[in-house]
């Protein structure tokens, strides 16, 4: 017995089918008002004289058989099909010995009107219409100029919901064609997005790494003649550096030429949320990068490559840590990050303080403060930045609904502040 369940019968049934049904409930139905049912003196309507013979059951029969051939022909051939079952609405008039088109040999018309409307396009739907409101438009000029009496009410009727079913097929049409269209716009803006996130890792990653090795390439440089084992010191910090950097973008490259690329071991992720490995050793040809992926379990090791780089980083955690969304986790890290970086290249500072405050149920909030230039220490220009910093952190925090804040401190030195919200049932607003 199959797992997968089945689909709805009225979904199983094409078009075709609904068509072939249409036929015969407006066979049924025009034979049962021929007929004297229970509570009725008489039928609605007196069966023709040529209906109740061999001829004019053969040629209901012929009427069916052209009908069922439309509608088998409806899904591959709708244009066809519509011909077909034109041909049997009036084919099986004659037997029936009316003055129009009856709306029962219509409606298997009806239904092939509404799928030509739905799956083909404009040009060819109007076709479709023209040409059934013609055969009834030639159905009646036929009786008029053999002097025969016509029905037009009853035509004007048929005609008026064949263009009702016409503008429902195109209506649906229409409804189609925008879900597409808002289904290649959702891509197209994840794609974007995606992009954008790139980008912006990318800036985050690779800013901070060229802030450390611009750092220790002006330190190496000054002591280079005086105290050479320093300058040996700087230009390895350099080269750890430098490898970090292109791991982590050879490793974003292959996330991106690869769906499903092997997954990077985290050195930095594990059971507690700040718990990091006291060492990491780094052999020849590898490198201890932080990952693409990295949160503020991270910290530690960016306050100890940032210290390598003249800045002393302390990291002040308040309150109960606890595991954060990713998004937010990664986000609150990246933001530690490019406040880190900005101290190292255009504060002049060599200290700044990193706090991350779980106090709030809600929210988690960092703070990176700096005390201002420290005499003798160089810094880069103002305007020697790109100007992104600031604009990245505070689009990173907008999109998660947080606050951001940046300054100058009263007492000198800057301060980038910012509270991420955090949503309900994490460990934070579930203690």
């Amino acid at each position: 017995m199959s797992a997968t369940p089945s689909a709805p019968f009225l979904k199983r049934v094409t078009p075709g089918g609904w068509a072939a049904l249409a036929w015969l409930a407006g066979l049924l139905f025009t034979g049962l008002l021929r007929l004297r049912l229970p509570g009725q003196s008489e039928a609605d309507v007196m069966p023709g004289v040529i209906l109740l013979r061999w001829d004019g059951v053969t040629m209901l029969l012929i009427a069916t058989g052209l009908a069922l051939r439309g509608g088998a022909l409806l899904t591959r051939r709708p244009a066809a099909a519509l011909r077909f079952l034109l041909v049997a609405a009036v084919v099986a008039c004659t037997p029936l010995g009316v003055d129009a088109i009856p709306l029962a040999q219509y409606l298997a018309v009806d239904v092939a009107l509404y799928v030509i409307a739905v799956v083909r396009p404009p040009r060819e739907a109007v076709r479709a219409l023209l040409l059934a409101l013609g055969v009834l438009a030639g159905y009646l000029a036929v009786r008029l100029l053999r002097g025969w009496t016509v029905g037009t009410t009853t035509e004007l009727a048929v005609a008026l919901i064949a263009v009702v079913a016409w503008l429902l097929g195109r209506s649906e049409h229409q409804s189609r064609t925008y879900a597409e269209r808002s289904r290649a716009q959702a891509a197209e803006q994840a794609v974007t997005a995606e992009r954008l996130r790139i980008a912006r890792e990318m800036h985050d990653t690779v800013a901070h790494s060229i802030g450390i090795v611009a750092l220790q390439a002006g330190a190496a440089r000054r002591v280079i003649d005086t105290q050479p084992e320093g300058a040996r010191q700087a230009l390895a910090e350099i080269e750890t550096a430098s490898r970090e950097t292109l791991a982590g973008l050879r490793r974003m490259l292959g996330a991106l030429r690869t769906a499903e690329a092997p997954a990077v071991p985290d050195p930095y992720a594990a059971s507690d949320p700040y718990a990091v490995p006291a060492t990491t050793p780094v052999l020849p040809g590898t490198t201890s990068a932080l990952p693409e992926m990295s949160g503020l379990s991270a910290l530690d090791r960016l306050a100890e490559v940032t210290g390598a780089a003249g800045v002393r980083v302390t990291v002040r955690r308040v309150g109960t840590p606890c595991p954060l969304p990713p998004d937010i986790d990664l986000s609150a890290f990246r933001l530690v990050q490019e406040s880190v970086t900005n101290v190292v290249r255009h504060s002049g500072a060599d200290t700044c303080t990193v706090t991350v405050d779980h106090r709030d149920p809600v929210a988690v909030a960092v703070t990176v403060e700096d005390g201002g230039p420290t005499a003798g220490r160089e810094r880069e220009r103002p305007g020697g930045g790109s100007g992104y910093g600031l604009v990245g952190m505070r689009e990173r925090v907008a999109l998660l609904h947080g606050e951001f804040s940046a300054g100058p401190r009263p007492g000198g030195g800057f301060r980038v502040t910012a509270r991420l919200p955090l949503p309900a049932g994490t460990g934070a607003t579930a203690r």
